[in-house]
């Protein structure tokens, strides 16, 4: 078992990564109080994850809700339901709220945990890659508006995360490939070392060789932590993470978040911010094509849909929760690896990124 610390100025917590965690009793137990407990889960992971979860805590009185599968669920009215479970239970402040599941789960669940008596305890164990290597480091908590992704939600920081990395092999490829997504993304941003490491080490990473998988989750929470530990509340450096996700979250926006996955929108957002680096001229030529070909291998789109019309596109730009009064705030490249935060892009030259994401590279 290998451990990352998330150091913050209020608080710190620890990243657990290993294989067989979920059944680690004692783990489970150190970072949980002495209040009753709730095990949010949907109905995907749960036939496959409660039960181990259940056994670890068997001298706990749990209770259990379960959500639907899908974006598209993490809507005002689920989030309710799980205020509502808590208010049945009669949990107190002293109640802990466990996330078993994906990026939906951990966003929606931590998010009651936040508004909850103005805050509980709660705990992640995240079962995708997107999850383990994102979504459930850094303590943001969201729910979905109908005109845009994580427009309401609060930062409420987990007591611990704990990934076990066996879970990935129950994960279907779509699921897995878009949490490749987020992968890239720490080389694209962060660390042009662990880009070429990705470059070189595709094949073994689309066969979940096991050493692979473990050094890549390793490596993008150790990527993930070091940025949040000096910007928990996204004042500054911390907007480098949403690379490629104001493209993406609008892209999501559009299809009503029924027909990308998130890693999938995020991999096309990408490709239109580096090409609208390269249209800026922040960063070298060709620099957009690498990190689409990179994509490309590792199963992601790369293309924005034709039928999807950028005129709506540019509307959820627009709601964009990062955007400021001086203009829309994007995090583009100054070269892989190094990423700056940028309002000065013209409409023109967006529309002009987004009509090149049309055509897959070449």
């Amino acid at each position: 078992m290998i451990t990352v610390e998330v150091k913050l100025a209020s608080s710190s917590y620890p990243v657990y990564l290993g294989s067989g965690l979920l059944t680690a009793a004692e783990l489970l137990e150190r970072h949980l109080g002495s209040g009753k407990t709730l095990i949010v889960s949907n109905d995907v992971v749960a036939p496959l994850y409660l039960g181990q979860v259940r056994t670890s805590l068997a001298n706990r009185d749990v209770e259990i809700h379960i959500i639907p599968d899908g974006e598209r669920f993490k809507t005002a009215e689920t989030w309710y339901s799980i205020i509502d479970k808590l208010v049945d239970m009669q949990a107190r402040r002293d109640a802990n709220l466990i996330a078993l599941g994906g990026g939906v789960i951990g966003d929606i669940a931590g998010f009651a945990a936040a508004c909850y008596m103005r805050g509980i305890r709660f705990l992640q164990l995240p079962t995708t890659l997107l999850a383990q290597v994102d979504a459930a480091v850094g303590g943001k908590t969201a729910i979905n508006h109908a005109k845009g992704k994580n427009l309401v939600g609060a930062f409420h920081q987990p007591a611990a995360v704990i990934i076990d990395s066996a879970t990935l092999a129950s994960l279907p490829e779509r699921e897995f490939n878009a949490g490749l997504a987020e992968v890239v993304k720490y080389g694209a941003i962060n660390d042009a070392g662990f880009f070429a490491w990705l470059e070189e080490n595709a094949a073994a990473i689309r066969q979940r060789h096991a050493d692979t998988l473990h050094h890549l989750i390793l490596e993008s929470v150790k990527n993930k932590s070091a940025i949040v530990s000096q910007d928990e509340k996204e004042a500054g450096i911390r907007t480098l993470l949403n690379f490629g996700h104001s493209f993406g979250h609008a892209l999501e926006a559009e299809s009503n978040y029924s027909r990308f996955l998130h890693g999938e929108a995020v991999s096309i957002g990408m490709v239109t911010a580096a090409r609208l680096s390269e249209i800026r001229g922040l960063c070298q030529t060709g620099t957009a094509k690498r990190l689409a070909t990179l994509l490309s291998i590792l199963g992601l789109p790369v293309k924005q849909p034709a039928d999807i019309k950028i005129n709506g596109l540019t509307k959820a730009l627009a709601l964009d929760k990062k955007a400021l009064a001086s203009g829309l705030r994007l995090v583009l490249l100054q070269a892989m690896g190094h990423a700056v935060v940028d309002n000065q892009s013209s409409d023109d030259d967006i529309l002009a990124a987004m009509k090149q994401s049309l055509v897959s590279p070449e």
